[in-house]
């Protein structure tokens, strides 16, 4: 990865890259990023952003969060109940989410975990779709594509007009934008380390979706911007060499942790079966952080359904 950085320097330098478009009022760091210096006020900015329907397709396999106690639901809860913790020994606010190659349930995943913490109170989440080469946020929300990363990237529309909020939830959207040729060039623009510094003093989380790790560098580039990174891999479809070749090719060490993916419905849903027949949604209550939820210890992430 350091060679890549130094060619894109040089070619930098040499004009081979051309310069970001002049941006226009309001865009960029000429306004929608200013907003996000320390100590300005940021809450001019979020009510600005378009607010859109909660509106999933019904083969999404998104999860339900207005039917907490089904399983898939419990694995990402508990997936969110680890990265809450660990947020609270050490800072962590920014995580990319990735596989090792396409098919394996990243996307999914990134838009699950997204929808499992903006379900808490007042934990404001951003999930922002950073695969400019095959982007599906926008897809699973039933929004447009654009305008978006790209597109604020580019100077074309200030930062609010890039971001969408889910109606009645603490979940905000940034899908990918407009299609570029030059996706990896793209990420390494300054505009993109100051959004992914500078959105976090907005959000509690910021969850970036990326491209697989062995069909593109930028997961390895964002890895080594954001606060962590978690490795989705899918049983009987990810193989250990290549497990292994994606966690060798970032440049960063800061793998959170493995989200196992496709395991067998039956499989979860008899694991909660004889957990909420002593437990009922009542009796727990609905509004607290299940901390005390079995947990699979020989894996390193959670497993989720397909």
């Amino acid at each position: 990865m350091s060679r890549v950085h130094d060619a894109l320097r040089r070619a930098e330098k040499t004009g081979a890259i051309p310069p970001p478009a002049p941006r226009p009022p309001g865009a960029g760091n000429g306004g929608g990023a200013a907003v996000l210096d320390a100590g300005a006020d940021v809450s001019g900015l979020l009510e600005q952003v378009q607010e859109v329907p909660f509106r999933v397709a019904t083969d999404s396999l998104l999860i339900d969060v207005t039917r907490p106690h089904e399983a898939p639901m419990e694995e990402f809860r508990m997936l969110r109940t680890r990265l809450n913790h660990m947020k609270s020994l050490q800072p962590i606010h920014s995580v990319v989410v990735t596989s090792a190659s396409p098919a394996e349930g990243k996307s999914l995943t990134a838009a699950n975990l997204a929808l499992a913490q903006a379900h808490l109170a007042g934990n404001m989440t951003l999930l922002a779709d950073f695969d400019f080469r095959r982007p599906i946020v926008h897809t699973l929300f039933g929004i447009d594509r654009t305008p978006g990363i790209t597109d604020y990237l580019l100077g074309k529309v200030p930062l609010h007009q890039a971001l969408r909020r889910v109606a009645g939830t603490n979940l905000y959207l940034m899908p990918a934008g407009e299609a570029v040729i030059n996706p990896l060039e793209l990420l390494n623009l300054r505009e993109v380390k100051q959004l992914v510094d500078r959105l976090p003093s907005l959000f509690n989380w910021m969850i970036l979706d990326s491209p697989p790790l062995l069909f593109a560098a930028d997961a390895s580039l964002l890895s080594t911007l954001c606060h962590g990174t978690l490795l989705v891999v899918r049983i009987g479809h990810t193989t250990i060499d290549s497990v292994t070749r994606a966690m060798q090719s970032l440049c960063n060490n800061n793998v959170l942790g493995i989200v196992v993916n496709g395991a067998r419905r039956g499989e979860l849903y008899s694991k909660y079966t004889y957990y909420h027949s002593y437990y009922t949604p009542k009796e727990r209550g609905t509004e607290e952080e299940p901390d005390d939820l079995p947990v699979d210890e020989e894996i390193d992430g959670e497993e989720t359904p397909e």
